[in-house]
């Protein structure tokens, strides 16, 4: 058993998506595009002190509840001190819960010598995500890192994805939280059909600019866009670049100065060229 290990997870933006439920929460899941980003979440697991009968989940210094990352620690038989920390904000849209199971997999498999393979982890980690209604695509996008298109939905032995090849400068602001757990609950259909419209528009053309372009298209055919949200897209729009809402959260993420360039100040980072990986 070792002292502690660490991984870093990408942050994954979701342009657009399409839901598929099953029954088995590792072939659930969804179709879609979106990108992976050089700011993500840093985690790190600890054997608790021997006396301790609970693991313990911080983020930034807060303990926190995140089901995906006990229902990890549970199937994985551990119980362990798990503490993270990112730049991006919580339930915005950025993949924190995805990222936070994803890094407990790898680097509590180091920690106990589970002795997992990398997509036993991933499947591990998608399927808790899943169980707990926090995302539907992050956990498998983080992995592959860079640009990432799911084809087909469900963990690494269900899934088929793809990659639009190439390689961004990324802004964004965010506004608040949607709650990804109760749109998920709710009825999916005309998202759906929207995500699949999407994704054929995407596959025909894997640019970035059709990614953006899908992603614009989707938000408003799902009803998904917020009013403050709309504006500055349309800010970006008129200044000619290009922005799209975070799925699922009150986000605006611009590719190369769209969001400067209209005026606001944005964080910026950049699409991740790698998946998760330990450090």
């Amino acid at each position: 058993m070792r002292e502690e290990a660490t991984a870093f997870v990408p942050g994954h933006i979701t342009g657009f998506f399409s839901a598929h439920p099953a029954d088995d929460p590792t072939m659930a899941g969804s179709r879609g595009a979106g990108l992976t980003l050089t700011d993500g979440v840093t985690v790190t697991v600890e054997p608790v002190a021997e006396e301790a009968s609970e693991s313990i989940v911080i983020l930034d210094g807060e303990m926190i509840e995140i089901e995906p990352v006990d229902i990890v620690l549970e199937t994985l038989d551990v119980v362990a001190r798990v503490e993270a920390e990112s730049d991006l904000p919580l339930g915005a849209g950025f993949g924190i819960s995805g990222a936070m199971a994803l890094g407990t997999a790898l680097a509590a498999n180091r920690v106990f010598g589970c002795k997992l393979s990398r997509n036993e982890l991933v499947t591990i980690a998608h399927g808790a995500e899943v169980q707990a209604g926090t995302g539907l695509g992050d956990v498998v996008a983080q992995d592959c890192g860079g640009i990432p298109i799911r084809l087909e939905p469900g963990g690494p032995q269900e899934n088929k994805l793809d990659a639009i090849p190439a390689r961004a400068r990324v802004e964004y602001v965010s506004f608040g939280e949607l709650s990804t757990a109760d749109v998920l609950a709710g009825d999916t259909d005309q998202l759906t059909a929207a995500g699949k419209e999407a994704l054929s528009r995407v596959v025909e053309e894997p640019t970035l600019l059709s990614f953006m372009y899908a992603s614009r298209l989707f938000a408003r055919e799902a009803e998904l866009l917020t009013e403050e949200v709309a504006h500055t897209i349309g800010d970006v729009t008129d200044v000619n670049g290009q922005a799209s809402m975070a799925m699922l959260g009150e986000t605006v993420f611009a590719l190369g100065t769209g969001l400067s360039d209209a005026g606001y100040e944005p964080s910026v980072c950049a699409t991740h060229p790698a998946g998760a990986l330990l450090r």
